[in-house]
């Protein structure tokens, strides 16, 4: 639970960086994008500007005070794993101290006056940290369910359209990466498997790797057994460095 915080506070929840430019995909939908008006940047879909941190961040869910950092694409998985370590921390100090003091029945159940305040006091702790572990469990499941972050879910309440809602559930995949089941445990940082998309931006030096990547698999002869020419994504020729 430890690691899941200090991993939650200190990565980079998914900024949105002053070069990001709109996907293929985005480009081809609309032909109008959203703009920041505190970055003066492109905003990519389900991004949000936190006043806090002053910028903007994909898929953004909130700004937690207890992490002093956002919650959004890139730190989902630590905040999550925060949330199930904790609740499951919790829950165990309190069965431990509703089975050893609480309904204790023994005649030796006899304990010092600083043990009974301690646990007295660990309780209405533990039991507060349930409480709130709980809480925000059922939120981050209700979001990845639904595809909506709390802001989003707050702003559609407040004008009443949570039904004309058409976002998709957000895969496990697009939270604790494609690594393996084995990688989902830890506070280790996700590797998707199209980091564009899961943000949703892209930078020009991104684009210009792609660009350098199907140069080199036009030269190979094994790519080009059709004689056909590879046409670059118009993001890549719109974007890229003259």
């Amino acid at each position: 639970a430890l690691a899941s915080h200090a991993k939650t506070s200190l990565t980079d929840p998914g900024s949105v960086p002053k070069n990001a430019v709109p996907l293929e995909s985005q480009r081809r939908d609309s032909t109008s994008h959203s703009m920041c008006g505190q970055c003066q940047t492109f905003k990519p879909p389900m991004s949000h500007h936190c006043r806090i941190c002053n910028r903007c961040v994909s898929r953004m869910d909130h700004h937690c005070p207890w992490m002093n950092n956002c919650v959004g694409a890139a730190n989902l998985k630590h905040f999550f794993l925060f949330l199930i370590y904790t609740w499951t921390c919790s829950a165990y100090a309190l069965t431990l101290f509703g089975w050893n003091y609480f309904f204790c029945a023994d005649e030796d159940c006899t304990f010092h006056a600083v043990v009974v305040h301690l646990v007295r006091v660990m309780t209405v702790l533990g039991f507060g940290a349930f409480l709130f572990t709980s809480s925000m469990l059922m939120n981050v499941t209700y979001g990845l369910m639904t595809g909506i972050g709390t802001i989003d879910r707050l702003k559609k309440k407040a004008t009443n359209t949570m039904g004309q809602s058409d976002e998709e559930p957000i895969l496990l995949t697009d939270v604790f990466g494609v690594g393996g089941f084995y990688t989902w445990p830890f506070p280790i940082d996700p590797v998707f498997e199209d980091y564009d998309e899961i943000m949703g931006f892209s930078t020009p030096q991104r684009l210009a790797r792609e660009q350098n990547l199907m140069e080199l698999a036009m030269q190979t002869p094994n790519k080009n057994k059709r004689g056909g020419d590879i046409e670059l994504p118009d993001c890549v020729t719109d974007f890229l460095p003259v």
